[in-house]
């Protein structure tokens, strides 16, 4: 899931009207309109994205000066496979999974669409703007007769997690009756969780970011992991060179370093952690999340919400739950003190 919103989350962002845009994390532009007295630089705690970037090798000046290649983007595949343990005639890369959600409900004549929630908000929209009825719905056994599932997992902004049995489960019955269960999995990379990335099949498609992980959101690059002949079915509508020269360089150095990952696991959720026990110190009460960003409930939460913005620390509210915020990890030390001011 893009940063649409920082990401991905319907509490992430709603929708204020029919067709209207969808708040998302990650603006500071209107963080700045909110608090315009606010101290610069700006902490944006208000993303789901890994603080920390992968050290990114430049690309070579040819990888902007001529037209991807094939060989370039069968190099990414490749990377992406080995990474998510997948076939990689079931792999798309695409320029952010953004434009993803946006596709897949273009490929389908109108559906009656079940998305688990609340959660990134952007999938209903998506679906609703292809011509879909969309239904939000609190767990699968309420997804009815839908034709199309949509779940989050872990979900964004709780880190709720459902466990792969019962997506495995949902999957085989939407699949004998020419439906799609759409599990996205932008947050699972670093996550205890099992992925449907090795089991995609008719039924089934997982959707993976790249720029969350990575802390390389500008870079715009997520992939679609389905059964090949949907699979091709999505490469087509992206059409040619979907996924920029740069990306593809940059996307495949990183996904095959497994150690870079391995330990971005270990230091994120230390990080979790600690924001979890600074939570719990100014007063609050931890929702969920996943190593990337916390939610938590405070009984001030309106009020706390302006005075980290005051202080130039911008989190993510939700309109529905004003007692809810959600912090992203701070970055260093200087920005871990500034945040831990305020919350006490």
């Amino acid at each position: 899931m893009g940063e649409g919103g920082p990401g991905h989350s319907a509490a992430e962002g709603s929708l204020t009207g029919e067709g209207a845009p969808i708040a998302h994390g990650g603006d500071l532009d209107a963080a700045r309109r909110l608090f315009p007295d606010a101290p610069e630089p700006w902490i944006d705690l208000s993303t789901g994205i890994n603080p920390v970037p992968y050290p990114c090798p430049p690309p070579t000046a040819s990888a902007f000066a001529r037209l991807p290649s094939a060989t370039d983007l069968a190099g990414l595949i490749r990377a992406a496979a080995e990474a998510y343990g997948a076939d990689p005639a079931t792999i798309v890369a695409a320029p952010g999974t953004q434009m993803l959600i946006e596709t897949l409900p273009r490929l389908r004549s109108p559906s009656r669409v079940a998305v688990v929630g609340p959660t990134y908000a952007e999938h209903a929209a998506a679906w609703k703007r292809g011509g879909h009825v969309v239904a939000m719905v609190a767990d699968l056994a309420s997804a009815g007769s839908a034709d199309v599932v949509v779940v989050v997992n872990p979900n964004n902004p709780d880190g709720r997690v459902v466990a792969a049995r019962g997506l495995l489960q949902m999957a085989a019955t939407l699949g004998q009756r020419g439906g799609l269960l759409v599990v996205d999995e932008a947050f699972a990379d670093l996550e205890p969780v099992d992925s449907l990335a090795a089991d995609v099949a008719p039924g089934i498609l997982v959707l993976r970011s790249f720029g969350k992980t990575y802390g390389l959101a500008g870079l715009r690059l997520g992939f679609a992991l389905a059964e090949p002949a949907l699979s091709r079915r999505i490469a087509l509508a992206l059409g040619p060179w979907a996924v920029a020269g740069p990306a593809l360089a940059i996307g495949r150095a990183a996904l095959v370093d497994q150690s870079w990952r391995d330990a971005a696991r270990i230091a994120r959720a230390a990080d979790a952690g600690r924001l979890d026990r600074m939570i719990v110190r100014g007063g609050g009460s931890v929702v969920g999340g996943t190593c990337l960003f916390r939610t938590a409930d405070f009984a001030d939460g309106p009020a706390l919400f302006r005075r980290l913005g005051q202080a130039g620390i911008y989190v993510r509210r939700f309109e529905p739950m004003p007692e809810r915020l959600r912090f992203g990890l701070p970055a260093d030390r200087t920005e871990w003190c500034r945040l831990s001011r305020i919350l006490r």
